[in-house]
């Protein structure tokens, strides 16, 4: 940690994992603002170098290509760091189902890596979980503490859930067993600028259709039901959290409460980018794969979340959309 002469200000050294993708590119936007100097390490499988285009000429920005799997790359980075936040993962149903042997590998010998360099210099790590830990549960909202419900070992979709969960497990034993300062964030649907549809997640694909003016597309019925958080909200509990002594050895949800029927929100896309779309109703198991399996309801219980931070999100799920469908809308434009 060092400090700037000109304000005298302390200078986090900060390490994101996973930096160029969605959530992490706009976290290190966050850091920079305040004042840190930032590291991001990214193979680029899924990350965009575009998504760090407002910081790379930034003089306390630094970006190293590679893989979270290096561990001689790893234990370097974690070394010169003060904070690591580790978000690199393989993520999105699509991914997930289709190739479910590197998700385990990308998510669970990955994230040894880094907690363990992490444990063996003494960093604290900021661990980004999922709300896909509570599996099956039907519960009308999830609380951290609430058991975990998954399917069968034989339907794919599971394999991320399992290796998000064995994440949480490795950072408390790396805890009890090497003294690990960690805080995990179970993220609930984060949405918003710089997400793309390539890899399954809704609200851009619903976006990117409507933009093409093809049918929107809804799994199923479209009564189930998820909560969406604006990424910008995401980040600010993020950075709260990972900032919060009383967080440490805490696993948190970050999420907002809010629920909304998936054939509702096709509708709200719909309106918010006056396409002249057609809903269209199909089975996922077509799309994906026949060992999918989706989930009625996930909606956060944040009461934790509030206690450790007094944070409650400030963005609503119509702003999330319209700051998407601005970036999509720009991208296809080009």
């Amino acid at each position: 940690m060092g400090v700037d002469p000109a304000s005298n200000h302390f200078i986090m050294r900060i390490l994101i994992t996973g930096g160029a993708g969605f959530i992490g590119s706009h976290l290190a936007e966050a850091c920079l603002r305040d004042g840190d100097e930032v590291t991001v390490l990214d193979d680029l499988s899924t990350g965009r170098m575009e998504n760090l285009a407002a910081v790379r000429g930034h003089a306390r920005f630094h970006f190293a290509q590679g893989s979270i799997l290096d561990a001689t790359v790893v234990e370097r980075l974690v070394g010169g760091a003060d904070l690591v936040y580790h978000l690199a993962a393989a993520v999105g149903v699509r991914l997930v189902v289709r190739t479910p042997l590197q998700t385990i590998i990308t998510n669970v010998e990955g994230t040894q890596v880094v907690l363990e360099n992490c444990a063996q210099h003494g960093r604290k790590v900021f661990l980004a979980s999922t709300s896909e830990v509570y599996g099956k549960s039907r519960k009308a909202a999830f609380a951290e503490s609430d058991e975990l419900i998954l399917g069968p070992t034989s339907v794919g979709r599971w394999a991320y859930a399992c290796a998000k969960a064995l994440d949480e497990f490795l950072a408390f034993g790396h805890a009890k067993e090497r003294g690990l300062r960690f805080v995990a964030v179970r993220y609930f649907n984060t949405v918003g600028p710089r997400q793309v549809p390539e890899h399954g997640m809704v609200v851009p694909r619903f976006i990117s259709q409507a933009l093409k003016n093809e049918p929107v597309t809804v799994f199923g019925d479209g009564t189930q039901s998820r909560c969406f958080i604006h990424v910008h909200d995401a980040v600010t509990a993020t950075r709260l959290l990972a900032n919060n002594p009383d967080a440490e050895g805490e696993v948190v949800n970050v999420g907002d409460p809010r629920p909304v029927a998936i054939l509702e929100l096709a509708r709200k896309v719909l309106r918010l980018t006056g396409s002249s779309s057609v809903v269209q109703h199909v089975d996922p198991k077509r799309v994906y794969d026949t060992d999918f399996e989706d989930m009625e309801n996930r909606v956060p219980d944040i009461a934790k979340l509030k206690r450790l931070t007094g944070f409650s999100p400030e963005h609503s799920l119509d702003q999330a959309i319209q700051d998407a469908i601005a970036v999509l809308r720009e991208g296809a434009s080009r």
